[in-house]
């Protein structure tokens, strides 16, 4: 009897890999990947089926089929957005084609005479947006991906109760896996309060419940529908750089007055509606001309996901990287690209433009960090430049292509941000806050480090082999 249970289970997980084999075969992104979770899935089947069910998917569920199925009234604010503000939506710079692909990427235009400023670091921030949610008259919108019940977590707390006893209606998304640590009672005294808040769970729902592996990394702040704040800083203390391990904690986040935040509030609302399956009413009229500043550039908000079809993200960050003529900085606290990435940064090396990395000294995940350290060899060779920032932690993601534009946003280069968060960029063409990322990255680059092979090559064989392991976990860093 218990050879003969034993060889019922056997067949039934094999019957079972097998299942999850043709699933692979069918909706592979890439031939490394299918090949993986293939061999995985016939040598060790009894692990790599738990393994398969926690980050098999390749796509997030649910989130498009809850879309369409409130269509009706978020195609009629898209369609708001566009009549009251036409006279401000404007065609990307000539000399940037790759910025009208990203535009239909986006499905939304560019849009001129917004105000953009830069905010270095998180006292700037947080004092910014503090100031913001004071002078609040309707709502506050608000998503992080982390949150936590620290002293600024505790401040904002203070500062939405405030607000919501001062009538002004608060929505507070965030994400379930990354506020885990969030103790009901800094969410209860909010709702009862009046105040509207929910997880982005993305497991609410049973067909669902294997989708742990992606996370909505959003961050960002709307007060009103007239200003907006994003970037990537989360509420925690350690973004003023009060945790001894990380500090100073090197960040940016972008300010933004104008019509750029009515798609920015739009991804915002998408969000909130998978969470609840409620459409908030909120501002969504144009404004005086009057009110918005004269600016020569232009603003793309460009939300990426797990449920776009096609991969928005890998599209987007591609066209950059392939029509970069002069100089391509780009500064992410994680650095694991896969082997498309990497043959775009080369190419974009010989074709002569100035390719620089800028990673952390020290990770504030050790993995990620072994991984970028098997990418130093083949950078040198391509003729790209990565740097290792010493001044504190590096958690800024900006990119700056040429002196024609510069990207913030919530994005790392490696395969999360990529394919499986939720995230959030803005693509600026502001003369002046291009000026303004270039001389904070140049600062930045000072306070740094060039990484060489020989930081490689020179250690030990196991920090080698180490190093090598964790680049295999690529899709899941």
């Amino acid at each position: 009897m218990d050879f003969n249970l034993i060889a019922i289970l056997v067949f039934i997980t094999y019957a079972l890999a097998l299942l999850c084999i043709r699933k692979v075969l069918l909706t592979y992104r890439s031939v490394q990947g299918a090949l993986a979770w293939m061999v995985a899935l016939i040598a060790f089947p009894f692990v790599s089926l738990i393994l398969f069910a926690l980050f098999g998917r390749h796509r997030f569920e649910g989130y498009v089929a809850a879309r369409r199925s409130g269509d009706q009234e978020l195609i009629y604010i898209s369609n708001e957005i566009r009549d009251s503000h036409a006279r401000y939506f404007c065609a990307p710079p000539a000399q940037s084609p790759e910025l009208g692909v990203i535009s239909q990427l986006a499905k939304m235009p560019f849009s001129r005479d917004n105000q953009c400023d830069l905010l270095i670091d998180g006292e700037a921030t947080f004092g910014a947006m503090f100031d913001a949610i004071e002078q609040a008259q309707t709502y506050v919108l608000l998503q992080f991906y982390i949150v936590r019940n620290d002293r600024i977590g505790n401040q904002l707390h203070h500062a939405l109760l405030r607000k919501q006893q001062q009538g002004v209606q608060v929505y507070f998304l965030y994400d379930a896996w990354g506020s885990a640590s969030l103790p009901d009672d800094y969410i209860q005294a909010l709702i009862q309060s009046g105040a509207k808040v929910h997880p982005f769970n993305t497991v609410k729902r049973f067909f669902s419940r294997f989708q742990i592996n992606f996370r909505n990394h959003r961050k960002l702040v709307v007060i009103d529908g007239k200003v907006a704040f994003m970037g990537g800083i989360n509420v925690g203390d350690e973004y003023l750089g009060r945790d001894p391990e990380l500090s100073p904690w090197r960040d940016t986040q972008l300010r933004l007055a104008g019509p750029a935040v009515y798609p920015l509030q739009l991804s915002f609302v998408e969000d909130w509606y998978w969470a609840t399956n409620d459409v908030p009413r909120l501002n969504w009229l144009g404004r005086a001309d009057t009110e918005h500043p004269q600016s020569q550039g232009a603003v793309l908000i460009l939300p990426t996901s797990a449920a776009d079809e096609p991969e928005t993200c890998v599209l987007a960050f591609l066209a950059m990287i392939n029509h970069a003529r002069k100089r391509l900085w780009i500064a992410s606290p994680y650095f694991v690209p896969d082997l498309q990435f990497m043959n775009a940064l080369h190419l974009a090396a010989l074709r002569g433009v100035d390719v620089r990395i800028l990673i952390p000294r020290n990770a504030d995940h050790r993995w990620v960090q072994y991984a970028a350290y098997s990418y130093l060899e083949h950078a040198q060779q391509a003729g790209i430049r990565i740097y290792r920032y010493h001044s504190g932690f590096m958690h800024q993601k900006v990119w700056l292509i040429d002196d024609r534009y510069c990207v913030i946003g919530t994005h790392n280069l490696d395969n999360r941000s990529m394919r499986l968060n939720f995230e959030t960029a803005a693509i600026v063409t502001e003369p002046a806050l291009i000026e303004s990322a270039h001389r904070m990255m140049q600062l930045d680059f000072s306070r740094s480090i060039r990484l060489t092979h020989k930081n490689y090559q020179d250690t030990p064989m196991t920090f080698k082999l180490l190093c090598r392991a964790s680049r295999l976990l690529a899709p899941l860093l």
